[in-house]
């Protein structure tokens, strides 16, 4: 089952649109935020959607709220950590499915923020599609301070070729973190393309990426 749904955002007074997609045999759900440059319509959402319904897993994509206004700057951390919260009461009301936040490099980065703010009650983990560790060129580790502060169990999915998070450097962030898991797409950047070379698609990457979830929600559940 596939729908649009409408998630009201009351601290902003607006409204984002959400995509949910639940398989007839799913156990769990992801409440899935889109990067910094693209919404929740993108190929890459639309596939990875596709390819966690295939493992069992629904999902709820959704708009931030600047995406939604056809802007390009994205929002403040306050305003979009709004709307993954305005999202995550919207998913309650929808689907009983143990929940999982999750999120493609500022999405995750964000949910992340509120994961580490406050208690999520009823959220079971927390998966990165690309963690941003830093901007690219200017490798460090300051956007990873927070995540000491997170509770859950974190999945991190990281490509060799991301510019935005060094391997040596995610790994030293997630070896100091009690429930990290770190798993590393050999030849991939940092929206999980691949050089033709490879011999991989992006989108065995995508179905490689549902199947490293899956085993990771499994853990938990």
């Amino acid at each position: 089952m596939k729908k649009e749904i409408n998630i009201a955002v009351p601290e902003f007074e607006a409204s984002v649109t959400g995509i949910l997609n639940r398989p007839k045999q799913s156990d769990s759900i992801l409440l899935l935020a889109h990067g910094a440059g693209a919404g929740m319509r993108h190929p890459f959402m639309e596939q990875l959607s596709g390819a966690l319904a295939e493992n069992g897993i629904a999902t709820l994509r959704f708009n931030f709220l600047y995406m939604e206004k056809g802007n390009k700057a994205p929002d403040r951390p306050k305003k979009a950590i709004g709307a993954i919260k305005a999202a995550l009461a919207t998913l309650k009301t929808v689907s009983d499915l143990p929940v999982f936040l999750a999120g493609k490099s500022f999405g995750g980065r964000m949910a992340s923020q509120l994961a580490a703010q406050e208690a999520l009650d009823g959220v079971k983990g927390l998966v990165f599609f690309g963690f941003p560790l830093h901007a690219p060129g200017k490798p460090g580790v300051e956007r990873a301070a927070h995540l000491r502060e997170v509770p859950l169990p974190m999945l991190f999915l990281q490509g060799t070729r991301d510019t935005l998070a060094q391997i040596p450097m995610i790994e030293s962030v997630c070896n100091g973190l009690d429930t990290a898991d770190l798993q590393i797409i050999e030849g991939a950047d940092h929206s999980f393309k691949m050089l033709k070379r490879s011999g991989k698609t992006q989108e065995e990457i995508i179905l490689e990426l549902a199947g490293l979830v899956r085993k990771f929600i499994g853990n938990i559940l």
